[in-house]
């Protein structure tokens, strides 16, 4: 299996193209140069930041079908849904554009016999790990609110989505985005490490898998950095009841297909009443046994694409094995294609509660359901999870739901609606699923220096 840079067809496992890892020697010379270019940035007004930030916007908008195509060939993502990424990366640095000063404003503070404030300031230079999922979207959501704060941003990309990230490099140098202060680098999990220790280094945030979000954690603790977490979720998806068995089993179904089911916050685990059980998982079988493979330029939403690497899909496989052999059923798909990263989609039921595999993320086209008889034993069966990055709830009577909905133990609990995200509403979760926020006011208060401005009156 290829390793390092490289653009990978995950549709064939051919390599298309590889990508030299940076030298120590470079690496030295981009934290400096971002060392000092974060210091002239942090100095600018922030409206003239503001200019820059808004032509990020417009490049990730006026270059969306460029951008679609080469995470399609990169990992495998329908060419509308990486349309869609970069409209939706478009919204995000606008949203900071144009709400950033009012979100770093100065707050006075109420004291005796003196003018305090408290400011929010910049830190420094960050680092930023991003994965492969949505190769511009997790960039933008890091990217957006730091360098409207005055941050400067090294920004490590997944070793597959080399040419996304060049592609955003190229966004930021021709918008204007001063040398230095984004800087992508292709640089080695060593040298990562190492970066996390260097003192002009003021933080690091990483989106990627717990076993990953462990060791950065572990090496920003050690060295004292602030820390963004972002790592995955199995969220519950919980079904009370329906007027229409079919539709609810088709929305459920399209939502968990989103990115070949490759989404932190998709809906992993199904939830369903009892009394609509056996239609709602007969509908999931129907929609899973219509699917057949193709590549990233098929727009049939029957058409299934790979998964991002022959290693993903072949994980995904080994952990549907384990699953049956612990007693689930595989009623549909699962199957593992004899070349590529295609993984058949799967209706799975049956996963024993305490099996270890039950409390494991599924990444990939996989909707796993069980059956429940009471609200209690929803709410209950949805909180027994490692992770805790979102919950859904859905019924006819809103206050049942909201009722379900207030006891979800995540960071996003949603009520009726699968369309809760935008730029302006919080992302993060608690539990494994890591900790910090991202996007919406809060996203400009993590890497920010909440500092203290008091003048005495003498």
């Amino acid at each position: 299996m290829s390793t390092g840079y490289r653009v990978e067809n995950p549709a064939t496992g051919d390599v298309v193209e590889t990508f030299d890892t940076a030298t120590d020697a470079q690496l030295e010379d981009v934290l400096s140069a971002a060392d000092a270019a974060q210091r002239e940035w942090a100095q600018r007004p922030i409206a003239e930041r503001a200019q820059i930030v808004s032509k990020v916007a417009a490049l990730f908008d006026e270059r969306k079908d460029e951008l679609g195509r080469i995470i399609g060939e990169e990992m495998g993502k329908r060419l509308t849904e990486g349309v869609e990424e970069a409209e939706y990366c478009n919204e995000i640095f606008q949203y900071f554009a144009d709400n950033g000063e009012k979100f770093s404003q100065e707050t006075t503070l109420d004291v005796d016999g003196a003018s305090a404030v408290l400011e929010r300031l910049p830190v420094g230079v960050l680092l930023g790990i991003m994965p492969w999922n949505f190769p511009y979207y997790q960039v933008a959501r890091f990217a957006a609110p730091n360098l409207m704060l005055g941050n400067a941003i090294l920004l490590k990309h997944a070793e597959i989505c080399p040419r996304s990230a060049a592609a955003i490099q190229q966004i930021m140098d021709d918008a204007g985005v001063p040398a230095g202060v984004y800087t992508n680098i292709y640089a080695s999990h060593d040298q990562i490490a190492a970066l996390i220790g260097d003192r002009r280094v003021a933080g690091v945030s990483l989106t990627g898998s717990e076993r990953a979000g462990a060791v950065v954690g572990a090496l920003a603790g050690q060295h004292l950095k602030k820390a963004v977490l972002e790592l995955g979720g199995s969220d519950p998806y919980i079904v009370l009841d329906t007027d229409d068995v079919k539709a609810a089993a088709e929305t459920a179904w399209g939502l968990r297909m989103y990115n070949t089911g490759q989404a932190c916050d998709s809906n992993k685990r199904l939830i369903v009443m009892d009394d609509i059980y056996d239609e709602f998982v007969a509908e999931l079988e129907k929609l899973a046994q219509a699917a057949s493979p193709g590549d990233f330029t098929a727009e049939d939403a029957t058409v299934y694409q790979p998964l991002s690497s022959r290693g993903a899909a072949e994980r995904l496989a080994e952990q549907l094995s384990r699953a049956k052999d612990s007693g689930a059923q595989i009623r549909v798909g699962g199957e593992l294609s004899d070349s590529g990263a295609y993984v058949s989609p799967a209706v799975v039921t049956d996963i024993p509660r305490g099996s270890d595999v039950y409390y494991e993320e599924l990444f990939g086209p996989v909707a796993t359901v069980y059956k429940v008889t009471s609200d209690e034993e929803a709410l209950e069966l949805a909180n027994d999870s490692q992770f805790g990055l979102g919950g859904t709830v859905f019924s006819r009577d809103p206050e049942r739901a909201k009722k379900v909905g207030a006891g979800l133990e995540v960071g996003m609990a949603k009520v009726n609606t699968t369309a809760a995200e935008g730029a302006n509403v919080p992302f993060g979760g608690v539990k494994r699923s890591g900790f910090g926020r991202e996007l919406g006011p809060v996203g400009m208060d993590e890497f920010v220096n909440k500092r203290l401005y008091w003048v005495g009156e003498e």
